[in-house]
């Protein structure tokens, strides 16, 4: 079945430029018919400008659950995108279990303690091969941890258009075998159309592998203007 919905949106309560007040009329416009809002939240790192604390969660859910009331065009959901770091499940759990989310967007930043969209100097002097498996082996983890029920930009690793030596087919193919053996959704992530890569996430070269696998997938816009 197919559903007009957009369940990755962020607002100004992590690095959004609007409120999530301000995304319903477009939403409504491009006649979706669910949106949900999912900010960042990265623990075990502190005070970063793109990200919530755990801190912040609360009074987040308490605006949307207010919004989700307020507004009957369109429904309201509320979510998270949560940071996943290896080692760290079980506190990542807890946090989720104490919060009543709609759904839980899993995704993969950070590779030791930098991550790998802030900017091109990160794979300076970095072998891109062993890094897109490392990346893949990431992304494989937070799917297979039963932590999310979404993962967000599966192949971020090309933000910047670097690319394997060799095709990367077969870490495609493991990572939807993954994603469907654990029950976990892809999301086709718009937003890499207005990054350097140019293009969706995942590369749109890899997506018969995943229908071929038969994951579950959403179309997510990843906006962080009411515009995208």
């Amino acid at each position: 079945m197919i559903y007009r919905t957009d369940y990755h949106i962020h607002s100004s309560f992590s690095d959004g430029r609007a409120a999530p007040e301000d995304y319903i009329a477009p939403a409504l416009a491009a006649g979706l018919d669910e949106i949900g809002f999912s900010e960042h939240l990265t623990l075990f790192r502190e005070s970063l400008d793109w990200s919530m604390n755990a801190s912040d969660v609360e009074p987040y859910l308490k605006h949307i659950n207010n919004l989700s009331r307020n507004v009957t065009s369109i429904k309201v959901k509320k979510g998270l995108e949560v940071d996943f770091f290896p080692g760290k499940e079980k506190e990542i759990c807890s946090l989720l279990k104490k919060t009543k989310l709609d759904y839980a967007i899993g995704s993969v930043h950070y590779l030791g303690d930098s991550t790998v969209d802030m900017g091109p100097e990160f794979y300076d002097g970095k072998s891109i091969d062993s890094l897109f498996e490392v990346y893949f082996d990431m992304v494989d983890a937070a799917a297979a941890s039963g932590l999310f029920d979404i993962i967000a930009h599966c192949d971020l690793i090309r933000i910047f258009g670097f690319k394997p030596s060799s095709d990367p087919e077969n870490l495609y193919r493991n990572l939807a075998r993954s994603f469907k053996i654990h029950d976990v959704a892809f999301e086709i992530n718009t937003n890499g159309r207005n990054r350097p890569v140019g293009d969706f996430y995942p590369d749109r070269k890899y997506l018969r592998i995943f229908r071929e696998e038969n994951v579950p997938v959403c179309v997510n816009s990843d906006a962080h203007l009411p515009s995208r």
